[in-house]
This record gives structure tokens, sequence and C-alpha cells, in this order.
């Protein structure tokens, strides 16, 4: 099945996935600590939701990565 993302927003996807593994948590972690269910986490790293802006910076900061690290 064709990818209906951008190539932009996918590498975007990718890199949401490698800053939570570097950071090494498990997306249930990170579920517990934003207070999110872990499909929440899920979906977003896999393109099924969108990730807003401040749920980005929540990501970034849980991460310690700066939002430019996810923009490249």
């Amino acid at each position: 099945m064709k990818s209906t993302h951008s190539t932009r927003y996918r590498r975007f996807l990718e890199r949401l996935r490698k800053a939570r593994r570097r950071a090494g948590f498990t997306q249930a972690e990170v579920a517990r600590a934003l207070h999110r269910p872990q499909s929440f986490i899920s979906k977003c790293e896999a393109g099924e939701r969108r990730v807003d802006v401040i749920e980005l910076e929540d990501f970034s900061r849980l991460y310690r990565k700066r939002l430019s690290f996810f923009l490249q």
C-alpha cells in the first residue's frame, strides 16, 4: 500500500522513533510520562495520527532534543 505521507513527514516520523529509542524509552514509558495511552504513542510514530506542535514540544522535552532535530 502506498504511503499518503510526504517524504518530509516520513523523515519526521523516523526521527521521532529514533529520538525515543536513543533516549532509552519504550512506547509504554513515554505514554506514562506524557499521561497518554500507549496506543497514542504508537499511532503518532506510525503516522496514523498527526503530531501537533504542542505534542512535539512534549516529545522534545522528554527526549531532550531540540525541536530542530525533528524538522531537519
